[in-house]
This record gives structure tokens, C-alpha cells and sequence, in this order.
């Protein structure tokens, strides 16, 4: 968490440290150029905000007629939230990330690598992994039993036909449980000798 914090602090010192440079090495541009230029890019980039807000409200009404989840589409007015913000404030660096999350073009690959790499994991986490499918139906997570190959992975893979059941008057089950170890086992309650 605080290297976040420190990241989104480091963003308004590059933005000084960028117009500093610029205005210093360019003759062009001085500060009144500057500030023009960082006003205007504020200004456009708003207009932009404001079209592609109404574009995913218009989604995201579509998407609730059919009856489905407007995941994208709240994704979206995040991103475009935080795009706003990022070009209210003066400076290059933040104009530059504004652009880039008010794009559709890039827009789309951010919103896939937030929800990849911190919705899912994070909703994973708090559910117990049944966001991902990562869901434990059989056998003990923690146990260290064998599988038929003989390597330790927690769960017991019989396979598609390792097991057999004989039913010719007397219960008979047959488990092959790999090269070396064949089981036959009958039925303790049809075998009176047994007890």
C-alpha cells in the first residue's frame, strides 16, 4: 500500500520536473505557452470524458436490457473517473495518463490487465476461490496422499478406468492403483467367515 502512495506522490513531481524541463530547453514554448498548452489539454480531454461517459452509460443500459452483469461497463466509468481526475490536474505526465485511460484503444487493455491482476485475485481471495473456479469439491486441500503415478498432489487420481465393480453374487471391488499395487477387496458384510 505505500509504495502506491508513493507512486501517485512521485506522479506530480515528474509533472514539475517535465514542464521545468521543457520550458527551460525549448525557446518556442515559454510558461505562458505552457500553461495554455496544459489548459487546453485539460479542457479537450474533458470533453472527451463527458462523450465516452454517455458511450458506456448507453452500454451499460444495453447490457442490463439483455438481462447480463455490466462488468466492462462499470470498469469503465472507474477508469473514466480516474481519468477525469488525472486530467483536471495540471501537467504532462497526468494529461498523458488521462488520454490514455479516456482512449477506448488503451482503455480496454488496462481495464483487462485491473481486472486480471487485481479484481479477480482480490475477489478470489474473499470468496475462497469461487470467483476463478478454484474450488476444492473432492478430497482434503492440505493432505499429502499419492496419486497413481506416485507423485504427492494432495487429491487421489484413479483415472477413467482405473476401478471396476463385479456384481456376480458376491461384491467384489477392483482398484488399480498403479503399476505395482493391485487391491481386491470383498465385502466384509457377505463374508460371514469374515467376522
Amino acid at each position: 500500500m505505500l509504495r502506491w502512495i508513493f507512486a501517485l506522490l512521485l506522479i506530480p513531481f515528474l509533472d514539475a520536473v517535465l514542464l521545468a524541463v521543457v520550458v527551460s530547453q525549448t525557446t518556442v514554448i515559454g510558461w505562458v505557452g505552457m500553461v495554455l498548452l496544459v489548459v487546453l489539454t485539460g479542457l479537450v480531454g474533458m470533453l472527451l470524458v463527458r462523450a465516452e461517459g454517455r458511450r458506456t452509460l448507453r452500454k451499460m443500459q444495453r447490457t442490463l436490457a439483455a438481462g447480463k452483469p455490466p462488468t466492462n461497463e462499470l470498469l469503465d466509468g472507474g477508469l473514466l473517473i480516474a481519468a477525469g481526475a488525472f486530467l483536471l490536474t495540471p501537467g504532462l505526465v497526468t494529461d498523458i495518463i488521462g488520454f490514455a485511460l479516456v482512449v477506448p484503444l488503451t482503455r480496454i487493455p488496462i481495464r483487462a490487465g485491473l481486472k486480471r491482476y487485481v479484481i479477480v485475485p482480490y475477489a478470489d481471495k474473499k470468496a475462497g476461490g469461487f470467483v476463478s473456479g478454484n474450488v476444492w469439491t473432492v478430497g482434503f486441500p492440505d493432505s499429502t496422499t499419492q496419486n497413481a503415478t506416485g507423485d504427492a498432489s494432495g487429491t487421489y487420481d484413479l483415472g477413467a478406468d482405473a476401478y471396476s465393480v463385479d456384481d456376480d453374487g458376491q461384491t467384489t471391488y477392483t482398484v488399480d492403483l498403479g503399476e505395482e499395487r493391485t487391491t481386491d477387496r470383498s465385502s466384509d458384510e457377505d463374508d460371514p467367515s469374515a467376522r
